[in-house]
């Protein structure tokens, strides 16, 4: 059977990070925590399940997956996380395939979040169907921070979805999550801003509002009830953060100029 690597990337996720382990513990012939200098008890932790921990500075979402990826000694590698953990039908499906030997280069999954005690399963946030399992040697990590993906060689490879739910916990408050927006829009600006996309007042007030009738209307957000209208109106916050920040950053720009 080829071997197979989790890769985790970790910064003060003490909360969460004994469950993820937990998911693969039986599954993975190697565990690797790569870490950003976490305060907390992460490292211990690792320490206490045995598995393999490196410290590396954080140098954007992209480029630690990347790095993680390559410390990794097996030629399949599943990445998580670590809020993240196999459902049991998933943690079977991904066995039933290393039993086979892995036929497949990539495989998919469908990721299920927890907001706030409730599993949402509308509101645009399911099916979040990420590719994490692969090997290694076809692939690379990819995207626009902070939103990281994994991106075949070649983009003709046959890829297998996967049974089960690959169980995500990502805010346990409401404050979580607008903590993680005003953080994630300021790098979605930043980035922005490198590759020269404007901000014009259309995107700050009308692709916001879009962006609510589309994750409460369009994508049923309304079935998850009073949480699936805290997502929809949230993201449109975020949209509007992106553009007004962005925004901001030109004005900066041109009394600087």
């Amino acid at each position: 059977m080829k071997k197979l690597s989790v890769v985790i990337i970790t910064l003060n996720e003490e909360k969460h990070l004994r469950r993820c382990l937990d998911s693969v513990q039986d599954l993975a012939d190697e565990i690797l925590v790569v870490d950003s200098f976490s305060t907390d008890q992460t490292e211990n932790i690792c320490r206490e399940y045995g598995v393999g921990f490196i410290q590396h500075p954080f140098e954007g979402y992209i480029e630690q997956k990347q790095y993680a990826l390559d410390q990794a000694s097996g030629p399949m590698i599943l990445s998580l996380d670590a809020d993240e953990a196999l459902s049991d039908e998933l943690r079977k499906s991904i066995t039933h395939e290393k039993q086979l030997g892995f036929p497949f280069k990539a495989y998919t999954m469908r990721r299920l979040s927890n907001y706030c005690g409730k599993w949402i399963r509308y509101s645009g946030w399911y099916p979040d169907t990420k590719l994490r399992l692969f090997d290694k040697y076809q692939a690379f990590w990819g995207g626009s921070n902070p939103h990281d993906k994994v991106i075949l060689n070649d983009r003709r490879t046959v890829v297998k979805t996967l049974h089960g739910n690959l169980l995500h916990f990502p805010y346990q408050t409401i404050h979580q999550h607008l903590a993680q927006i005003n953080n994630f829009s300021e790098i979605k600006a930043k980035v922005a801003f490198a590759n020269n996309e404007k901000s014009y007042w259309f995107h700050i007030v009308f692709a916001s509002r879009f962006r609510f009738l589309k994750g409460f209307i369009l994508k049923l957000g309304f079935l998850d009830g009073f949480y699936g209208y805290v997502i929809s109106r949230n993201s449109a916050h975020a949209s509007f953060l992106k553009y007004s920040k962005l925004r901001q950053l030109y004005r900066q720009q041109k009394l600087l100029s």
